[in-house]
Parts: C-alpha cells; sequence; structure tokens
C-alpha cells in the first residue's frame, strides 16, 4: 500500500544520478495527479489546530456531515497520521479497497454523498503504531490527494494533527487554494497555541475562513446551569484580535462524545440541540463566505 511504496523508494538501488533522474520523474508524475484530482474538487477546507484535544477531529467529522446532508459532495481526508480517529468516528473498520483498474485508492463511502479516507484504513492491526520520519509522511498525504480516487466533489475536508510541522506544511504546499478553519477551546493554555495557528497560517499564506471555539459552555443535566468548563468567548476575543472571523461557539455536549464512540457523527441524527443548531450556524457561516 502507500507505506509500502514508500518504503520502496527509499530502498531504490542503482547509479545516484541515474535514480535523482528517476525520483524528479516520479515526482512530476506525482504532481500531475494531485493537480488533476484537485481541479475536480470545488473548495478544500482544512481543519487545524495549534493544540490537540480540542476537538479538531469531531469538527471536520461533523462539518463533513452536514455538508453531506446538505446535498454536497463531500470528501473527508484524515493526515494525522500518528493520531487517526476519523474512521472510528465514521464506523469505519474495512481497508481501503483498490480501484478496479487497480491504479488508485477508492475511498469509503459513508452515505450517498460523503467519500472518506483515513490512514487508519491502511493498517491491518488498527493499535499498530505508525512509526515515519517526515518524508514518509509527506508521501502518504501526497498519494491521498493524486492516488485516490475522489472524483467530482464540492468540498474536500482535511483533518491534519496539531502543531505546525510535517503534515500541515505539506498539505499547504501540495494543496495551495485550501481555507483554513481553526478549532480551539477557550482557555489560555489552548489560546496561546491557536496564535501559533494563526501565525502559521499568515507565513504560508493560507487564507483563514475563520476560528471555531469548541467546548466553551457545559449545561448540568441535573440542574440546568451553565458551566464554563474551559472558560468562555477566549475564541472570539483572538478572533477580534488576530482580525479574523468567529465563526461560532460550540458548546460541551456528552452526546457528541457517545456519538462519536458508536461511529455516527451528531450532525447525522436528526435531533435538534444546542450543539447541533451552534453548529448549523457555523456551517452556514462558512458557506456564506464561499
Amino acid at each position: 500500500m502507500i507505506h509500502e511504496n514508500v518504503n520502496k523508494a527509499k530502498k531504490s538501488q542503482g547509479c545516484p544520478s541515474q535514480n535523482g533522474g528517476d525520483m524528479a520523474k516520479k515526482q512530476q508524475e506525482q504532481q500531475a495527479m494531485i493537480k488533476n484530482s484537485l481541479a475536480k474538487i470545488k473548495h478544500k477546507i482544512f481543519v487545524l489546530s495549534g493544540k490537540g484535544g480540542v476537538g479538531k477531529s469531531s469538527v471536520s467529522a461533523n462539518l463533513a456531515a452536514v455538508l453531506s446532508k446538505k446535498g454536497y459532495k463531500t470528501g473527508l481526508m484524515d493526515v494525522d497520521v500518528h493520531g487517526p480517529s476519523i474512521a472510528h468516528m465514521l464506523g469505519l473498520t474495512e481497508l481501503l479497497d483498490i480501484t478496479p483498474d487497480q491504479q488508485m485508492l477508492a475511498p469509503k463511502q459513508v452515505n450517498e454523498n460523503l467519500k472518506v479516507v483515513s490512514v487508519q484504513a491502511l493498517m491491518q492491526d488498527k493499535d499498530q503504531a505508525i512509526i515515519w520520519r517526515g518524508p514518509a509522511k509527506s508521501g502518504m498525504i501526497q498519494q491521498f490527494v493524486g492516488n485516490v480516487d475522489w472524483g467530482e466533489l464540492d468540498f474536500l475536508i482535511i483533518d491534519a494533527p496539531p502543531g505546525t510541522g510535517d503534515e500541515p506544511l505539506t498539505v499547504v504546499q501540495n494543496i495551495p487554494e485550501a481555507l483554513g478553519v481553526i478549532v480551539t477551546t477557550p482557555q489560555e493554555v489552548a489560546l496561546s497555541d491557536i496564535r501559533k495557528s494563526i501565525s502559521f497560517c499568515k507565513t504560508v499564506k493560507l487564507k483563514t475562513l475563520g476560528i471555531v471555539e469548541n467546548m466553551a459552555e457545559f449545561k448540568c443535566p441535573h440542574c440546568n446551569e451553565s458551566i464554563d468548563l474551559f472558560k468562555n468567548g477566549g475564541g472570539e476575543k483572538t478572533a477580534q484580535a488576530q482580525g479574523l472571523d468567529f465563526l461560532g461557539s460550540l458548546p460541551f455536549d456528552t452526546r457528541v462524545v457517545t456519538s462519536g464512540d458508536k461511529g455516527i457523527p451528531i450532525m447525522f441524527e436528526d435531533e435538534k440541540t444546542p450543539f447541533t443548531q451552534a453548529f448549523e450556524a457555523i456551517v452556514d457561516n462558512i458557506l456564506r463566505q464561499l
């Protein structure tokens, strides 16, 4: 599969100059495949965060779910190599398939409008650690874009690991027209990392749609009193200070946790809750910009 191809490239033998020429040719071919694939995708949304544990993958999964429910042809690409969770959140357990012509990977079809690719779906053992250096991770992301049969899409949602390292940089370099959505929680320890993400976006010239504040308010199920588990309002203040749009604030809802564990994003369920209504408003804010 993809990781095997990367290893084969590292182990190739022969004259150094010949190898260099072969590698350059393969890279040109890969870039042509990436360009061809991206030409069929209208909007690419890159969900990122400077800090882990803020619910970035949950936002990515539910964003893709809402767009697919609205009738948009949507792809969801999980490039979090060391902590992939999208496959579990969408109930995908089988390995990725190969297209009938044996040339490309076939994404998993969640519903009529939603396709998903995750590195988790390449592993026979879901608990196996993926021990890759930067070049292998970059090669995987390139192949997830160019060697996957995405077809015609309205949206491609890209869920990356936290931070500003190899994976986010590879996404930006290979998908320069991507639009960033930054996810944070309200407390200062998260916001300080988010400001680094904002700096990253400005440095690499990644246009940012705005900031989503997650886990902002929790209502006690017994007395209905509002509790700010991680403070409140920090995401909006940071957006204002940095000159970015504030896309909205999401309350802490334990049903988001249980739905993710079941493999069914909460936005696929029909029940109206404060969380689902707030999320719908965030999606509307994103679509309004596009």
